[in-house]
């Protein structure tokens, strides 16, 4: 399976709240990486540019645990609660997953 593509056809209405949390963490982050591009552009010195991509990292890092916790909170919780205990097996290679 291609790690780019969604591993299933389930789907997660979010609330507005958390949409627009989510969604301005990635603004930010989609920010940072601009600002990396104009300082590969301008020649800026390398530990500058590793410690901005560094920062990204960081910010991407964070917005996957607020995004875990919603996840294991909503779908996780529900899931198990409906008699679904395999998704407990998808959580853990979820995690192994992004935990490489």
């Amino acid at each position: 399976m291609d790690e780019n593509k969604c591993c299933c056809n389930r789907k997660k209405k979010r609330s507005e709240e958390e949409f627009k949390s989510l969604m301005n963490r990635l603004k930010r982050i989609e920010g940072q990486v601009r600002g990396i591009e104009k300082m590969l552009e301008n020649d800026a010195y390398c530990p500058d540019i590793m410690i901005q991509v560094s920062a990204v990292n960081s910010a991407l890092n964070s917005f996957n645990k607020v995004l875990l916790t919603s996840h294991m909170k909503s779908c996780v919780v529900n899931d198990i609660r409906a008699g679904k205990d395999e998704v407990i097996d998808e959580l853990a290679a979820t995690l192994q997953k992004i935990m490489k």
